[in-house]
């Protein structure tokens, strides 16, 4: 995400830039007004929505303003229950020797709180078609929206023969990552440790996928039939975390190693050196 704005001589003690007209930078091609308490605090949430946990200083750059003045927004959200304060790890960069840089993200209120349209006409509909259709209906439902959703993705090399390349599964799992973009999860990958994560910072059907996990769960089957290797789902803003995040192994022939993975989730943080919340 490219991030352009006005030249600024000066801030105020705030943060905001000191110019005689409101002055905004642009993201994905639309200004953001960081003029007024209000506007600004609703562009770190529209930041934090696009991009997953972000350090203050990250934050400050893209809006245009210094860490100090988005640090007081920051701890307005906080003190609201909208944002918290996590340890730095994966992308972001440390802070001196040994001192991680602290990120901000959003918790499951911050995010309940953002405009969801058509949730509840969406979740009318499911479960009108359980009613007609049974449980039967609603999966296959599910499998034929993912499927929409990922239609531009090809299988890696060697799935369909259950001997995927690791290059070629980290490869479409960047693809997968940049198609969920595309249809609004916001999506991205990172490598962790002997895998790689697909996380999705942001959830357009989260209310309607907590009353129907099959969304989810057919969601986690199409990435294991484009991957050829068993995924496993460590975190869902469904069920109130931050970001979705599947976890995916690179070891060779983990298809055919699925009883010999960690089949909790407590296992694979284990097994990966990371934890549910870092995760993100």
């Amino acid at each position: 995400m490219k991030t352009t704005g006005t030249a600024v001589p000066a801030r105020d003690d705030e943060g905001h830039t000191s110019a005689s007209s409101p002055v905004g930078v642009v993201r994905d091609g639309g200004p953001v007004s960081v003029s007024s308490d209000g506007q600004t605090r609703t562009a770190v949430v529209s930041l934090l929505v696009e991009r997953g946990p972000a350090t203050a200083g990250e934050i400050g750059d893209e809006l245009g303003m210094s860490a100090a003045g988005v640090r007081r927004h920051l701890d307005a959200l906080i003190a609201a229950g909208e944002v918290r304060a996590t340890t730095g790890s994966g992308r972001h960069v440390t802070r001196g020797r040994g001192r991680p840089a602290k990120q901000f993200q959003l918790t499951a209120h911050g995010r309940g709180k953002l405009h969801h349209s058509y949730d509840d006409l969406a979740g009318a509909a499911m479960r009108r078609l359980r009613d007609l259709g049974g449980d039967a209906a609603v999966r296959e439902f599910a499998d034929d929206r993912i499927d929409a959703v990922l239609a531009g993705v090809e299988t890696a090399a060697g799935a369909v023969t259950d001997t995927p390349d690791p290059d070629a599964v980290v490869e479409t799992a960047e693809r997968i990552a940049s198609a969920l973009t595309e249809a609004g999860f916001s999506a991205n990958t990172r490598r962790v440790g002997a895998g790689v994560q697909i996380c999705q910072h942001h959830c357009p059907v989260a209310h309607v996928a907590a009353e129907f996990p099959e969304l989810c769960e057919a969601e986690t089957a199409r990435f294991t039939q484009l991957l050829g290797t068993h995924v496993q789902r460590l975190a869902t803003i469904a069920n109130g975390d931050c970001a979705c995040t599947t976890h995916v192994p690179l070891a060779a022939n983990t298809a055919h190693r699925i009883d010999s993975l960690p089949q909790t989730d407590a296992q694979l943080a284990s097994a990966t050196g990371i934890n549910r919340e870092d995760s993100r």
